[in-house]
């Protein structure tokens, strides 16, 4: 499957089960000044988890524009020696907001991976909350699992892995992972699914409050999913990246796969290209401040490793014709303010 395959028949699954295909956010928030840029499928559905907002709809599925590299998700100094780490990417979502809760929204997940992408259900491993800092043991998510994998693939972890929030503060909550054992490559066990049950807001004193509701917050990382489906041990091996790859090395002389030093500055130079092109899509422009800033540091950091790969004149301009067409269908942004 190509990683388009993968995004739309996620989003058809969700469709047929009910659920709004609601299109992805801008990666600048709207209404958030907590937030530098979108960093989670939830963000927009922020008041609909609160309780602060109604919709015509209980479901929704997307896929989400993310960025992370600032604040507690921050990936921007991973990007590079990392086969998997990204400063943009997209984030596969379904939602619920006060609709279902853990058993079918484990069901569904298990369903995708097994039944619709025919992942092979012995090479799946889970994880839920074991009980931290006041917080009880998800004991009814290890029941729910049990009726799909054996006690055996059932890790129980911390807060750091398998208890979810978007920020310091806001909605929050126990979660549950699906690894893929692929036993290959830098990450021979892989996040590919998280299952975020939405249950408790956190307000600047730390304290957990019950939501209006409990509520579903999905994700998976397009780029991950897309890597394990088209059995590459690199995120970067994709149809997602190598287009991109594949026109760097044009510009600079060089070969993706020939030599591990300039590997890692190829992988720079993708990554950034992409998300300076969907940043500078969606609004923001370079400049000495806020997310200005930032944007900068990013094409900064993508020119520098451009210079190792012997590229002196311009050249990250030379990407956005191949993401507006590799990516222009899912996202026309890209070609609506290609200029």
């Amino acid at each position: 499957m190509t990683s388009n395959e993968i995004r739309r028949s996620f989003l058809e699954f969700f469709q047929k089960n009910g659920h709004r295909v609601v299109p992805s956010a801008p990666l600048v928030p709207g209404d958030d000044p907590t937030l530098l840029f979108t960093n989670a499928g939830m963000n927009q559905f922020k008041d609909l988890f609160l309780g602060r907002e109604k919709r015509d709809y209980t479901r929704a599925t997307t896929s989400q524009k993310v960025m992370r590299v600032s604040g507690k998700h921050n990936d921007l100094d991973n990007v590079g020696p990392s086969l998997r780490h990204h400063t943009f990417f997209e984030m596969l979502g379904n939602f619920s907001f006060g609709d279902y809760f853990k058993a079918e929204a484990i069901e569904f997940a298990w369903t995708m991976l097994t039944e619709v992408w025919k992942m092979p259900a012995d090479r799946l491993v889970v994880s839920v909350f074991k009980g931290e800092h006041g917080i009880p043991r998800d004991t009814e998510a290890y029941d729910i699992w049990r009726k799909f994998v054996p006690a055996e693939r059932i890790m129980e972890l911390g807060s750091e892995d398998n208890f979810w929030q978007m920020g310091d503060t806001g909605p929050c909550g126990r979660c549950s992972e699906i690894y893929y054992v692929r036993g290959t490559g830098m990450d021979p066990e892989i996040e590919v699914w998280n299952n975020v049950f939405m249950e408790f807001e956190r307000s600047a004193d730390g304290t957990l409050a019950p939501l209006p509701a409990p509520s579903i917050d999905t994700g998976m990382g397009l780029e991950r999913i897309t890597a394990v489906l088209q059995r590459k041990d690199s995120n970067y091996d994709t149809d997602l990246f190598m287009p991109l790859l594949t026109r760097i090395g044009e510009l600079a002389g060089a070969t993706y796969g020939a030599n591990p030093q300039t590997d890692i500055s190829m992988r720079v130079v993708a990554d950034h290209a992409r998300a300076t092109t969907f940043l500078i899509a969606d609004g923001v422009i370079p400049s000495n401040e806020w997310r200005g800033y930032v944007l900068r540091k990013i094409m900064r950091r993508a020119m520098r490793h451009g210079k190792m790969l012997g590229l002196g004149e311009p050249f990250l301009h030379e990407m956005v014709a191949v993401l507006a067409r590799e990516m222009g269908d899912a996202y026309p942004e890209l070609r609506t303010n290609r200029d």
